[in-house]
């Protein structure tokens, strides 16, 4: 009888397993990935330290905020102050259920959105230094990931400016304590290839939580016209929301945040004020 060739069945199997996506279980004695701590930045939906930008009308659900810019790097909101001689604390806008905060707001505002802008760089430095474990996985699918089907674990693209697209719908799959990290050195592109529309979606199945997934990014993020994305944005530079798209998260970025009619939730749904003591 012919013999078969050992390597070739474990080469085989390994191609299986990324092609359906069954690629963040754990081994023996290995921790699933423990969720990123946002700390103070995830009092906001929205946070920048070179502004937010918008074509109206979008629809936001959770504070906003730009830190160390002031309140004229937040455009196309038309804000509220919220106390007539000028001393606020923070602002409101039709287009915002939540509060609007900025630097040159009156303390503690300053303090506490200099504090929440460290919380956001800590965290985003957190997602990309995860160590290698049994639920890490190297560039699965050279960067597309459309089509596949992600297990809970940390996924790594190594090398310099490795992008990631996404041109068709992307599926994370698990419980609502299971935690996805995806660690990108390069742009993230949720976009179909040729098309001008997109309405791309990453979907959550099996009651997996979008507080629990973090996308780490170094180069810019963009979300294509009428997508809907589902995670924690952690970027390093600006994150683009075009015409129509959908988060379902938060947009953290260390420059610019610019939108257009677009809906944007917190994951768990933050509305609530802001305890300006904190």
């Amino acid at each position: 009888m012919k013999k078969l060739n050992k390597n070739l069945i474990v080469t085989t199997v390994l191609t299986v397993a990324l092609v359906l996506g069954i690629t963040g279980s754990t081994g023996a004695g290995a921790a699933a990935p423990a969720p990123v701590d946002l700390l103070s930045a995830g009092n906001f939906v929205i946070l920048t330290k070179a502004g937010i930008t918008n074509v109206p009308t979008s629809a936001i659900t959770g504070n906003i905020g730009v830190s160390p810019i002031d309140y004229a790097a937040i455009t196309g909101f038309t804000l509220i102050p919220t106390v007539p001689d000028g001393t606020n604390t923070f602002s409101t806008s039709a287009q915002v259920t939540g509060q609007v905060f900025a630097a040159d707001y009156t303390e503690p505002t300053p303090t506490n959105l200099g504090i929440a802008v460290l919380d956001m760089q800590a965290a985003y430095t957190d997602a990309l230094s995860r160590a290698a474990d049994a639920t890490n996985i190297i560039n699965v699918g050279a960067g597309e990931i459309g089509g596949l089907i992600f297990a809970p674990g940390v996924y790594a693209y190594t090398g310099v400016n490795v992008n990631v697209l996404i041109s068709t719908d992307v599926t994370l799959n698990g419980s609502a304590t299971d935690v996805w990290i995806f660690q990108i050195p390069g742009t993230l592109d949720i976009a179909p290839k040729g098309d001008v529309a997109s309405g791309i979606k990453v979907l959550l199945t099996g009651g997996a939580q979008a507080s629990n997934v973090f996308w780490a990014v170094a180069e810019a993020t963009t979300l294509g016209t009428y997508s809907t994305f589902n995670g924690n944005i952690l970027s390093a530079t600006n994150i683009a929301m075009q015409t129509g798209a959908v988060l379902n998260g938060r947009a953290l970025s260390q420059t610019a945040v610019t939108l257009d009619t677009n809906t944007v939730t917190a994951p768990d749904a933050v509305s609530t004020p802001i305890t300006q003591t904190q």
